[in-house]
């Protein structure tokens, strides 16, 4: 009986391990892109910015044969920071609605908002996130891109520069 107990103990910790191997090597990765508040924007109207997303790692779509490798995609958190001028206040916008789609702007989602932007913020704000959507087919797509839609509180005399990062998580393709 003891001879059978020690191989099945050793099986039993390696489909354990397996299981908690993969949680534990659940990734998550940015995606970022600079957009601009134009300086002709009005106060109490909404505008639309849009750019493209990058991402530190590109290797996602299927000629990078990365595609199937991964699933459940969707956002963890959400920032806007100032880029230029770095000490702009995001007060002065009062609310910005983040989509993610493919480059052609088809499949459009929400993935970020902040309805409720405080009047001095301050240079970064961090984003209520929209997690309920999975991002496996978009983050497939060789460009994505990334639509900012704002409404301003207060003029500012130039164009600034805001930096949106989206952090994403994912966890590996159990059909591997």
């Amino acid at each position: 009986m003891r001879r059978y107990l020690i191989p099945i103990v050793i099986l039993t910790i390696l489909t354990g391990g397996c299981a908690m191997y993969q949680s534990i090597i659940k990734s998550s990765f940015p995606y970022t892109s600079s957009l601009t508040v134009v300086s002709s924007a009005q106060a109490g109207n909404e505008y639309s910015a849009v750019n493209i997303a990058n991402s530190f790692d590109q290797n996602f779509s299927k000629s990078g044969k990365n595609a199937d490798r991964i699933t459940l995609v969707r956002v963890i958190s959400a920032k806007l920071r100032a880029d230029d001028p770095s000490d702009y206040n995001i007060g002065n916008l009062s609310s910005v609605k983040i989509f993610l789609s493919k480059d052609d702007g088809t499949d459009e989602m929400q993935v970020a908002q902040r309805q409720d932007i405080t009047a001095n913020a301050g240079n970064e704000i961090n984003l209520d996130i929209d997690n309920s959507k999975f991002l496996d087919q978009l983050v497939r797509e060789h460009n994505i891109k990334v639509r900012m839609v704002y409404k301003v509180r207060k003029t500012f005399t130039r164009d600034v520069s805001l930096h949106v990062i989206l952090d994403l998580s994912a966890y590996p393709n159990p059909k591997d």
